[in-house]
Protein backbone atom coordinates (compact mmCIF):
# COMPACT_ATOMS: atom_id res chain seq x y z
CA UNK A 1 0.00 0.00 0.00
CA UNK A 2 1.16 3.39 -0.61
CA UNK A 3 0.16 6.75 0.53
CA UNK A 4 1.62 9.97 -0.70
CA UNK A 5 1.55 12.97 1.50
CA UNK A 6 1.61 17.09 0.46
CA UNK A 7 1.14 19.97 3.26
CA UNK A 8 1.59 23.49 2.37
CA UNK A 9 1.24 24.04 -1.15
CA UNK A 10 -0.75 27.73 -0.46
CA UNK A 11 -2.12 28.27 -3.35
CA UNK A 12 0.14 26.66 -6.54
CA UNK A 13 -1.67 24.67 -7.71
CA UNK A 14 0.70 23.40 -9.85
CA UNK A 15 2.97 21.74 -7.42
CA UNK A 16 -0.19 20.29 -5.80
CA UNK A 17 -1.41 18.86 -9.41
CA UNK A 18 2.50 17.72 -9.95
CA UNK A 19 2.74 15.42 -7.17
CA UNK A 20 -0.58 13.98 -7.63
CA UNK A 21 -0.64 13.52 -11.30
CA UNK A 22 2.14 11.33 -10.71
CA UNK A 23 1.00 9.27 -8.04
CA UNK A 24 -2.49 8.61 -9.51
CA UNK A 25 -1.69 4.68 -8.12
CA UNK A 26 -1.21 5.70 -4.79
CA UNK A 27 -3.83 3.76 -2.22
CA UNK A 28 -4.19 7.11 -0.36
CA UNK A 29 -3.32 10.94 -1.16
CA UNK A 30 -3.55 12.70 1.59
CA UNK A 31 -3.19 16.48 2.31
CA UNK A 32 -2.01 18.17 5.54
CA UNK A 33 -3.35 21.82 5.12
CA UNK A 34 -2.75 25.40 4.11
CA UNK A 35 -3.99 24.18 0.42
CA UNK A 36 -7.51 23.50 0.51
CA UNK A 37 -8.56 25.83 -2.07
CA UNK A 38 -6.27 24.68 -4.81
CA UNK A 39 -7.21 21.16 -3.37
CA UNK A 40 -10.86 22.23 -3.75
CA UNK A 41 -10.72 23.00 -7.40
CA UNK A 42 -8.00 19.82 -8.49
CA UNK A 43 -10.70 17.70 -6.75
CA UNK A 44 -13.33 19.28 -8.58
CA UNK A 45 -11.67 18.97 -12.18
CA UNK A 46 -10.31 15.10 -11.51
CA UNK A 47 -13.32 13.80 -9.63
CA UNK A 48 -11.72 10.00 -10.20
CA UNK A 49 -9.13 10.66 -7.45
CA UNK A 50 -11.15 11.93 -5.22
CA UNK A 51 -12.43 8.96 -3.31
CA UNK A 52 -8.75 8.37 -2.73
CA UNK A 53 -8.12 11.85 -1.58
CA UNK A 54 -8.51 12.89 2.64
CA UNK A 55 -7.09 16.37 3.58
CA UNK A 56 -7.04 18.40 6.73
CA UNK A 57 -7.37 22.15 7.55
CA UNK A 58 -4.54 24.12 7.86
CA UNK A 59 -3.84 27.62 10.02
CA UNK A 60 -4.35 29.43 6.43
CA UNK A 61 -7.05 27.61 5.08
CA UNK A 62 -9.69 30.19 6.39
CA UNK A 63 -13.01 29.23 6.98
CA UNK A 64 -12.49 25.53 6.51
CA UNK A 65 -14.94 22.94 7.38
CA UNK A 66 -12.55 20.19 7.64
CA UNK A 67 -11.45 18.37 10.61
CA UNK A 68 -8.18 19.81 12.09
CA UNK A 69 -7.19 15.68 12.02
CA UNK A 70 -8.06 12.29 11.38
CA UNK A 71 -7.29 8.79 12.46
CA UNK A 72 -7.09 6.49 9.46
CA UNK A 73 -7.25 2.63 9.98
CA UNK A 74 -5.05 0.58 7.84
CA UNK A 75 -3.91 -2.94 7.69
CA UNK A 76 -1.85 -3.34 10.78
CA UNK A 77 -1.71 0.12 11.42
CA UNK A 78 -3.37 3.55 12.26
CA UNK A 79 -2.54 6.77 10.91
CA UNK A 80 -2.73 10.11 12.41
CA UNK A 81 -2.97 13.23 10.19
CA UNK A 82 -2.82 16.58 10.71
CA UNK A 83 -1.55 20.05 9.92
CA UNK A 84 0.01 20.33 13.61
CA UNK A 85 -0.49 24.14 14.55
CA UNK A 86 -3.15 23.36 17.05
CA UNK A 87 -0.28 21.21 18.51
CA UNK A 88 3.00 22.82 18.86
CA UNK A 89 4.88 21.07 16.40
CA UNK A 90 7.29 24.08 15.88
CA UNK A 91 8.37 23.66 19.51
CA UNK A 92 7.89 19.92 20.24
CA UNK A 93 5.84 16.76 19.14
CA UNK A 94 4.53 15.71 22.49
CA UNK A 95 1.34 17.01 22.15
CA UNK A 96 1.05 15.75 18.75
CA UNK A 97 2.30 11.89 20.63
CA UNK A 98 -0.09 12.24 23.05
CA UNK A 99 -2.85 12.14 20.37
CA UNK A 100 -1.66 9.54 18.61
CA UNK A 101 -1.72 7.59 21.81
CA UNK A 102 -4.89 8.21 22.91
CA UNK A 103 -5.96 7.62 19.00
CA UNK A 104 -4.07 3.87 19.48
CA UNK A 105 -1.94 5.18 16.25
CA UNK A 106 1.88 4.20 15.12
CA UNK A 107 2.19 6.51 12.30
CA UNK A 108 1.82 10.53 12.59
CA UNK A 109 1.59 13.10 10.07
CA UNK A 110 2.12 17.04 9.97
CA UNK A 111 2.91 20.09 8.56
CA UNK A 112 2.53 23.49 9.51
CA UNK A 113 6.55 23.82 9.67
CA UNK A 114 7.48 23.77 6.37
CA UNK A 115 10.31 21.69 7.07
CA UNK A 116 11.13 17.71 6.50
CA UNK A 117 11.14 15.32 9.25
CA UNK A 118 10.79 11.73 9.12
CA UNK A 119 11.67 10.15 12.59
CA UNK A 120 10.74 6.51 14.41
CA UNK A 121 10.35 7.78 18.02
CA UNK A 122 8.86 6.12 20.91
CA UNK A 123 7.10 3.68 18.90
CA UNK A 124 5.71 5.95 16.04
CA UNK A 125 6.65 6.43 12.74
CA UNK A 126 6.59 10.28 11.83
CA UNK A 127 6.62 12.63 9.15
CA UNK A 128 6.10 15.89 8.15
CA UNK A 129 6.81 15.96 4.14
CA UNK A 130 7.92 19.54 4.25
CA UNK A 131 6.21 22.06 1.93
CA UNK A 132 5.59 21.53 -1.59
CA UNK A 133 6.16 25.25 -2.43
CA UNK A 134 7.27 27.37 0.25
CA UNK A 135 9.85 25.23 2.27
CA UNK A 136 11.75 26.68 5.07
CA UNK A 137 14.56 24.47 5.51
CA UNK A 138 16.97 25.41 2.86
CA UNK A 139 15.86 22.25 0.58
CA UNK A 140 13.66 22.27 -2.38
CA UNK A 141 9.94 21.96 -2.35
CA UNK A 142 8.83 18.42 -1.60
CA UNK A 143 6.14 15.45 -0.28
CA UNK A 144 6.32 12.54 1.70
CA UNK A 145 5.35 9.06 0.74
CA UNK A 146 4.78 5.92 3.10
CA UNK A 147 4.43 2.40 2.00
CA UNK A 148 3.04 -1.01 4.25
CA UNK A 149 4.38 -4.09 2.78
CA UNK A 150 2.69 -6.85 2.92
CA UNK A 151 4.68 -8.31 6.23
CA UNK A 152 3.48 -4.90 8.17
CA UNK A 153 6.81 -2.94 7.78
CA UNK A 154 6.38 0.85 7.27
CA UNK A 155 9.10 2.59 4.86
CA UNK A 156 8.87 6.73 4.82
CA UNK A 157 10.69 8.87 2.13
CA UNK A 158 10.49 12.79 1.29
CA UNK A 159 11.26 13.31 -2.13
CA UNK A 160 11.75 16.84 -4.13
CA UNK A 161 8.75 18.30 -6.09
Amino acid sequence: MRIVVISDTHGNSYALESVIMRNTDADWIIHLGDGERELDNFILSHQRLAPKIIHVAGNCDFDSLSDDYIVLPLIGHKLLATHGHLYGVGGSLDKLKALAATNECDIILFGHTHERYQSFEDGFYIMNPGSASIPRDGAKPSFGHIDLTPEGDVVTNIVNV
